[in-house]
């Protein structure tokens, strides 16, 4: 489906400041169909019609309320509006002022339609049409009357062309909705109503007597424990209801419209929205919303990924001490064997530290395997052939991110095949190559690792075999890992590996991985 952007760039002549007003108001319009208990719909004229002086009129964007069943069930998106309307839209564009209470009949409802034209820059560029059921003969309660009087001045802005208010920086903060908590305050900076959700967020801050008639502005002085923050919150909203005219100038940038406070029980979100009809200040809409156990849950994540990185960073110090204290033994060993069997467990200790050297490094418990195998397997070469001819290894393909479950065995996996071809397969002096190609898949990993050396006896069997590192590569491979290996001589000499392993859970691909495949 066609975006906002395409639909103005395929259908309208508008500028891209014309077209970023009408984007920005498709953003924040959730805000306006909630308070007056209507869908929007957004319709521009059609200028890549035939009849350029009488282009038809397309509806580019749509907006059902959260507070009321919505009246308009089909969508609406790319519609081309019908002639009746279309006279009616083409006069509030015309005019440049609102059209209310046009009357229609939808599957049996009695429907409200309002015109409100949107003005930017000093001209009208499209129309918003406000469609509600019509509940003339219905006493309205408190709350709708003070949604549905701060929609109109709302509704006011846009024909104005000030509203969506321009914002400074929002510094990544959500907007709070209307069912949150919504407080409507007079210019004076007296809650004029507060709304059963708003109470309960300011019972939660720890305000206990009645909003209504108080000065909001001291309210949160009283209530916030930051200074600072009490401070800017109240100028905030006392600017907002009483300051100056809203003028896209440069100064926008300045305007501070929203923040997250704490007080004393709660932490709470912030929006306020000068309300300026005609120019003329009505005071303010402030939207409150309580994101305390949001926080705390934040903040516990936190938390808990910061003490695992610890965790994981003081396991590392311990397998590289465990690893020189290994390496220390080897060379005061006098027996051969021993020490090899020593020097082996050092590379076996070096490779599991260091995953959890990069997991130290990880917010989410998962490793680039790639770069675990770049760092190690130019040491482990260089290692493991000390004393015997040297082995150039080579590296082709992607292993890409993998969980910490998978990384440790794999990393143990690739450590133990390595070393079997550089002490097995060059055991006769022999310089060669070590071949490492990685072919990552949606949901298998193959791996095949591959050598020049003298390759596989005849009677060579795996499971009867008595070396522990390929013992090790088995019960990783299969039990660990969940995969297969295979061993086989390679077409031109030589040793092939073929290990394939699932790289896909039950709850599917790793999050950061399918984003880099």
């Amino acid at each position: 489906m066609s975006t906002l952007a395409d639909l103005l760039a395929a259908h309208t002549g508008l500028t891209d400041e014309q077209a970023g007003h009408l984007q920005r108001l498709v953003g924040e319009w959730q805000l306006l169909a909630d308070l007056s208990f209507a869908d929007l719909l957004l319709s521009v004229p059609d200028t890549s019609t035939a009849d350029d002086q009488h282009p038809g009129l397309l509806t580019v964007a749509q907006c059902r309320p959260n507070t009321a069943a919505t009246v308009l069930p089909g969508d609406e998106v790319t519609r081309v509006v019908d002639d009746q309307q279309a006279q009616a839209l083409r006069t509030a564009m015309t005019n440049g002022e609102i059209i209310a209470a046009q009357g229609s009949t939808l599957g049996g409802i009695d429907l409200r339609r309002d015109l409100i034209p949107v003005r930017h820059d000093g001209r009208v560029i499209a129309v918003l049409t406000q469609a509600s059921a019509n509940t003339a003969r219905r006493v309205p309660s408190p709350l709708e009357r003070a949604y549905q009087a701060s929609a109109a001045d709302l509704c006011n802005m846009v024909a104005d062309g000030t509203f969506p208010v321009v914002e400074g920086s929002e510094t990544g903060l959500s907007t709070p909705r209307a069912g949150d908590g919504f407080v409507r305050v007079g210019v004076d900076g007296l809650v004029q109503y507060a709304s059963p959700n708003a109470l309960s967020a300011f019972h939660r801050m720890g305000f206990n007597s009645d909003l209504s008639g108080a000065a909001l502005a001291e309210v949160f002085t009283e209530l916030v424990s930051d200074a600072f923050d009490a401070q800017d919150a109240a100028s905030m909203i006392t600017l907002a209801a009483s300051g100056p005219a809203l003028e896209p100038a440069a100064d926008a940038q300045e305007r501070v419209l929203r923040m997250e406070v704490d007080a004393r029980r709660a932490t709470v979100l912030v929006r306020v929205v000068p309300l300026r009809p005609r120019g003329v200040a009505t005071g303010a809409i402030v939207l409150v919303r309580d994101v305390t156990e949001v926080k705390r849950r934040d903040r516990a994540l936190i938390s808990k990924d910061a003490t695992i990185r610890e965790i994981h960073h003081r396991v590392k110090n311990n397998l590289q001490s465990v690893s020189a204290l290994l390496r220390l033994q080897a060379r005061r060993t006098a027996n051969p064997d021993a020490r090899t069997a020593l020097n082996e467990a050092v590379r076996r200790v070096a490779s599991i530290a260091l995953v959890h050297e990069f997991l130290s490094g990880s917010v989410d418990e998962e490793v680039d395997v790639d770069e675990v195998v770049n760092r190690l397997l130019p040491v482990l070469v260089d290692a493991t052939s000390r004393g015997a001819a040297q082995a150039q290894v080579n590296v082709d393909g992607r292993f890409g991110v993998l969980s910490a479950d998978l990384a440790m065995p794999l990393v143990m996996v690739l450590t133990e095949l390595i070393q079997n071809s550089v002490e097995h397969g060059f055991a006769d002096g022999r310089s060669g190559r070590i071949d490492v190609v990685a072919n990552r898949g949606l949901r298998e990993l193959e791996i095949r690792v591959s050598d020049n050396g003298t390759g596989i006896p005849e009677d060579f069997d795996l499971e009867g075999s008595g070396s522990l590192g390929l013992q090790i590569v088995r019960t990783l491979v299969e039990i660990d890992l969940g995969g297969n290996v295979e061993f086989a001589n390679a077409p031109g000499g030589g040793t092939s590996v073929r290990v394939v392993v699932p790289v896909v859970a039950a709850e599917g691909v790793s999050a950061r991985d399918s984003v880099r495949t």
